[in-house]
């Protein structure tokens, strides 16, 4: 019998055959002549033999009766692959059952064996990553990291030419990093190039891509319909427009603008200087001032009118309004204060999980498409889609802000039609915070500072050329200085509650003061948890590497052979957790000055918190944005809580939204221009 370990051996070198050598043991399946693509069966005999006899280990394959793949096929090995185009979606969709579906470890050994040379690289990828999630018999496994298998949508095209060079002329314990330029996609003309740190760096977008392996669009209902899945579209998202507008404030730009008008021209350009190795083209690049046109791509069975974008948009403003929507079957369903937003985020997105995505649409998913095709929206130059048709690389492009602004514009034109939080909502009777003070070993109290650094990571899992080993890349990355939180707390009697840590900035674009309404908007979360207080006088002390938004730096890049628990429970769970946003862009950058912020610290009452259900030795150090696996949501409270709705009257400043247990302190942010080598800091 196969190990199902052996399932990730899969994910190696994806455009080499299945039948060569695998991982660093050289490990080689025993492929059945009959799996064997069309190219290879006429020489099956001899390519077995000759690398099996090269392998330290054969891995059986069994025969059994494959399930026909179909329009699977129909995407072609040499191109690219989209979670937004309707067509790819639904063949993902189709290959996940299918995954899903096999009896066994070794039947789905066999399965994907035989779908891997025919299945294009991308689609194969994703769809087993999937299954190996949400697969009782796999979920031990750690799905390795995209950036080890595709690093063509994270790296430098320069590097692949040296890495070629220095494998084949370089001894392995002598290669060194191959250092990938900070600023290499656009100059400092460019305006919107102050944010490429943030917009390319690898942990975002590689959280991005986990986020929607976690969250597929369309399988098995099982895989789909978990708890509160359309809340946290919104509220993902709506996290990422918050940070990415903080950070823009730190860099003395105004806060993004929303992409509402579709026939403009759209000033931002965007060059990824991303080749790929599996397409053999490059990313395409969008120039300054195109628009958006009708789309008719056949290839893609994509056949669509900008108008039928706008007609959506209507109908989902218009549902919001009036404060209900019309399911596929003809039934009225209220968008309440409680399932509301579940709903209005299900049928933006435009999962499986839509009321009724014949009416309402695909608007979410659609957009990426218009925008990921507007340099060649009828197919006549035979060009792919650009970076922000793909979950991996769209956060790297400009443009994906501001067509998630829009978005999150939408969900907050709902979130307003709600009623405004009272006093009784807030407050938690009996509880005052005193004091907070933010503590950063050798440091000044309530400074925060961030700097450059530098990491190293193994690329030579997702390269095809021989001979084999090590690929180093060295990229340079936002950091900040761990830090602790000292919270001083009053509480009547012993009791539990959910302390809420929160930051925005103190001023925005114009150095005015905010109007409430406004920065609420702006506030990011940094750490949820729950706390016990004592009768008397309290001190709250957390770690900043704690954060239930972040996962740590070596989870995001997934290294198969370090940092990870051994087996069972504990290797799901951390599997799961793989989704999570970057601990190294938990705070902003801040500016050299010091950029002046407002940390908010809230410990609401446990009892419109709390969610019964045990949660012990869970996975929630990234359950913000990434929930629990297979678990409801560890918050009774709606996503965002307390911003996530308009201020009750009479409240224009954040002062005047407080209640004694909440209290704001003011924080400064520090960036220091320095940048630490690997391990030096």
């Amino acid at each position: 019998m196969a190990d199902k370990k052996d399932l990730l051996l899969l994910f190696d070198r994806p455009k080499e055959p299945v039948f060569m050598p695998k991982g660093d043991g050289k490990k080689v399946f025993s492929v059945p002549v009959e799996y064997l693509n069309d190219k290879y069966k006429p020489i099956g005999a001899q390519v077995t033999n000759r690398f099996g006899d090269q392998a330290s280990e054969q891995i059986p394959v069994s025969k059994i009766s494959i399930p026909s793949l179909g329009e699977i096929l129909e995407l072609a090995r040499d191109e690219n692959f989209s979670l937004f185009i309707p067509k790819h979606r639904r063949i993902a969709g189709r290959l996940i059952d299918i995954f899903l579906g096999v009896r066994n470890v070794q039947d789905l050994i066999a399965v994907a064996v035989y779908a891997r040379d025919r299945v294009n690289p991308y689609l194969f990828n994703y769809c087993l990553s999937v299954a190996i999630l949400h697969r009782s018999d796999t979920q031990d496994l750690d799905v390795p990291s995209i950036i080890r298998t595709f690093p063509d949508k994270y790296v430098d095209s320069k590097v692949f030419g040296e890495a070629r060079e220095d494998a084949n002329v370089v001894p392995e314990g002598a290669r060194t990093p191959i250092e990938i330029p900070k600023d290499y996609t656009a100059s400092d003309l460019e305006e919107e190039h102050r944010l490429a740190y943030f917009r390319e760096d690898i942990g975002l977008n590689l959280h991005h891509w986990h986020w929607h392996l976690v969250y597929p669009f369309e399988a098995a209902l099982s895989v789909v319909n978990k708890n509160r899945r359309g809340e946290l579209f919104y509220y993902m998202h709506q996290q990422i427009i918050a940070r990415y507008n903080f950070e823009r404030l730190c860099n003395k730009m105004k806060r993004t603008e929303r992409f509402i008008d579709w026939d403009s021209p759209i000033q931002e350009a965007y060059f990824p200087k991303l080749d790929s190795l599996v397409s053999s083209r490059a990313w395409p690049a969008r120039v300054e001032n195109q628009r958006l046109k009708n789309l008719r791509r056949e290839v893609d069975s994509v056949i669509i009118d900008l108008d039928d974008l706008k007609r959506w948009r209507d109908r989902i403003f218009a549902a919001i309004h009036s404060g209900s929507v019309t399911d596929r079957n003809g039934r009225t369903v209220q968008l309440n204060e409680t399932e509301g937003i579940d709903i209005l985020g299900n049928m933006v997105e435009a999962s499986i999980l839509s009321p009724n995505r014949d009416f309402y649409g695909d608007l979410h998913n659609m957009g990426h498409v218009f925008l990921s095709y507007i340099h060649d929206p009828d197919h006549r130059h035979l060009e792919s889609f650009g970076v922000i048709g793909d979950s991996a690389t769209a956060m790297r492009d400009p443009i994906f802000y501001r067509w998630h602004a829009f978005i999150d514009d939408l969900f907050q034109e709902f979130k307003t039609s709600l009623p405004r939080y009272t006093v009784n909502q807030l407050n938690n009777p009996g509880v005052t915070i005193q004091g907070i003070q933010v503590d950063v070993q050798g440091g000044k109290p309530n400074v925060l500072p961030t700097f450059w650094q530098q990491s190293d990571v193994d690329l030579s899992r997702g390269m095809d050329f021989q001979p084999r080993g090590a690929v180093f890349v060295r990229f340079t990355h936002l950091q900040h200085r761990p830090f602790t939180y000292k919270i001083q707390v009053q509480s009547n009697s012993a009791r539990e509650g959910t302390c809420r840590i929160f930051l925005a900035p103190k001023v925005d674009e114009r150095g005015n003061p905010w109007l409430f309404r406004d920065q609420r908007l702006m506030f990011i979360e940094l750490d949820k948890f729950k706390v016990n207080l004592k009768q008397g006088q309290n001190t709250i002390t957390r770690n900043s590497s704690d954060s239930s938004v972040t996962i740590p730096f070596e989870r995001t890049y997934r290294d198969l052979d370090t940092s990870r628990p051994q087996g069972g429970d504990e290797l799901a769970r951390f599997n799961f957790c793989g989704c999570g946003w970057p601990d190294n862009l938990l705070i902003p950058k801040g500016s050299p000055e010091g950029f002046s912020c407002q940390l908010f610290v809230m410990i609401s009452n446990i009892a419109d918190d709390k969610v019964d259900q045990d949660v012990t030795g869970e996975c929630n150090d990234s359950y913000s944005y990434c929930g629990l696996k297979d678990k409801l949501y560890p918050d009774r409270r709606s996503m965002g809580y307390p911003f996530d709705r308009m201020p009750r009257n009479g409240v224009d400043t954040l002062q005047q939204f407080l209640t004694p247990n909440m209290r704001v302190q003011d924080v400064t942010v520090k960036f220091e221009n320095k940048t630490f080598k690997p391990k030096e800091n």
